[in-house]
């Protein structure tokens, strides 16, 4: 598998209302860490309804590409700065998130899916609070691992996407979370639709943290890499000393 570890393609910053640190601290973690090139990978959600904001507001994204042009000028010939997003996918909202997608240039567009809607309100799918994971549980675990793979699916059909981050994070922190067949023919399916739309494949070593493997598992790598797909690494960083994390870990 060649993955480049010289690259980290997906970190947030205070931007996004969860994580901490400013750009310039990111960029220069990735410099004294011997990256060749940063791509900052902000939230971008639509129509959720969840208690706390964990994405950017319109204010925000205007904000953050003017810090990171300004960034670029100042460190562009240390590292290659990628302005990138990582949009939830929400199959209410398509239309806002196309409108919202064509304002701005973006380095890599991350396709990702968070929040799952049940009876009108919100729940966050790879959150450890009982307030998400109940609620899930009850709905019924492998009924929301289908749905959220269907989604995934849906939305690398529609939106440009250009990398499909943590695969399969879905219930991550759920005790009783476990993939049947029919969930890897649903990520074989996805697989088809990234390989006919050119897209690749995050290896995100926060995985390393949560269950002590990156996202996506190896044997799902493998079926990607079988396919053709392309491999990229992110971090996932919420500040910033876990710029590049575990990256010596990635299967080489």
């Amino acid at each position: 598998m060649l993955i480049n570890t010289k690259s980290d393609g997906h970190v947030h910053t205070l931007l996004c209302h969860h994580a901490t640190g400013e750009m310039e601290e990111y960029v220069l973690a990735a410099i004294s860490k011997g990256l060749e090139e940063l791509v900052f990978l902000e939230h971008l959600e639509c129509g959720i309804r969840y208690p706390e904001d964990t994405w950017l507001t319109a204010e925000d994204f205007a904000a953050y590409h003017r810090e990171g042009q300004r960034l670029r000028l100042i460190y562009g010939e240390r590292i290659r700065i990628g302005l990138g997003v990582e949009v939830g996918y929400n199959p209410k909202q398509v239309g806002e998130i196309l409108e919202f997608l064509k304002r701005y240039s973006w380095d890599r567009v991350g396709i990702s899916f968070h929040y799952y809607e049940i009876d009108g309100h919100h729940y966050n799918v790879v959150s450890r609070r009982k307030a998400n994971l109940e609620p899930l549980g009850r709905y019924g675990v492998e009924r929301v691992i289908s749905e959220y793979f269907a989604t995934l699916l849906e939305a690398v059909v529609v939106l440009p996407g250009t990398v499909l981050c943590h695969l399969d994070a879905v219930l991550r922190h759920h005790p009783e979370v476990h993939f049947t067949g029919a969930h890897l023919h649903q990520i074989s399916e996805i697989f088809q639709g990234m390989r006919d739309k050119g897209m690749a494949l995050e290896v995100n070593t926060s995985g390393f943290s949560h269950r002590g493997e990156q996202y996506p598992v190896r044997g799902i790598l493998e079926e990607a890499v079988a396919l053709g797909i392309p491999l990229v690494a992110g971090s996932d960083a919420h500040r910033p000393g876990e710029v590049g994390r575990f990256f010596d870990r990635l299967p080489g």
